[in-house]
């Protein structure tokens, strides 16, 4: 069962590493040492759920349902165009230490339904848990179906609790005003730049 297990682990490994929402919003939350550990423990708890019923039979569901996947698509899209400006207009702020404080007193809440939004609304997730791990997952017997979705969601949690913690360890170095826009372009590009490769996927469809 080591080898199904670190099966699970290293392929959601793979797929979690590349910077994307999920990613970018933890890794700012690090920088600004703001509500990280739980940031992090949200995204953890939504792979979880995500991972777990993708491998046991959430797969099925979103392939019989292309129009559950287009609302999700362009919700996602709508999002990631809106955050992804966010980040640009913090960047070219002349003030960007008022920028920055503004963004500070965001209140708890308003991050955790920011950090639903990246999760829940952002079609790579479903793809990624339901396709790709439900897909696999599924072709093992029940034993190791569970052992292969715990591997998975092992390194989700590792990676999330490591970027946070590891963000929050670079601060000093990453909370300058330099750094601050070139690590805000960076995100708001890449948010853009999904969003438009998720709108060009939708409408080939």
């Amino acid at each position: 069962m080591l080898s199904v297990y670190l099966q699970g682990f290293a392929l959601s490994a793979a797929m979690i590493l590349p910077l994307g929402p999920q990613n970018a919003f933890v890794m700012n939350q690090g920088i600004r040492r703001q509500y990280h550990l739980m940031i992090a423990s949200l995204c953890a708890l939504s792979d979880i759920l995500l991972i777990c019923a993708g491998v046991f039979g959430g797969s099925a569901l979103l392939s019989q349902s292309p129009l559950l996947l287009s609302l999700v698509t362009w919700g996602g899209v709508a999002f990631l165009l809106w955050y992804g400006w966010g980040a640009f207009r913090t960047a070219f702020s002349k003030n960007l230490e008022l920028a920055t404080a503004e963004v500070m007193k965001q209140s708890r809440w308003r991050l955790v339904v920011t950090m639903l939004a990246v999760t829940w609304l952002n079609p790579h997730v479903y793809l990624d848990t339901f396709v790709v791990l439900g897909s696999l997952g599924g072709q093992f017997n029940a034993d190791a179906r569970s052992w292969f979705a715990l591997g998975a969601v092992s390194a989700s949690v590792v990676w999330f609790f490591g970027l946070a913690l590891l963000a929050a360890w670079l601060a000093p170095w990453l909370n300058t005003p330099k750094a601050q826009r070139i690590i805000n372009v960076v995100v708001g590009s890449v948010m853009w730049c999904i969003a438009i490769q998720l709108a060009r996927q939708s409408a080939q469809l």
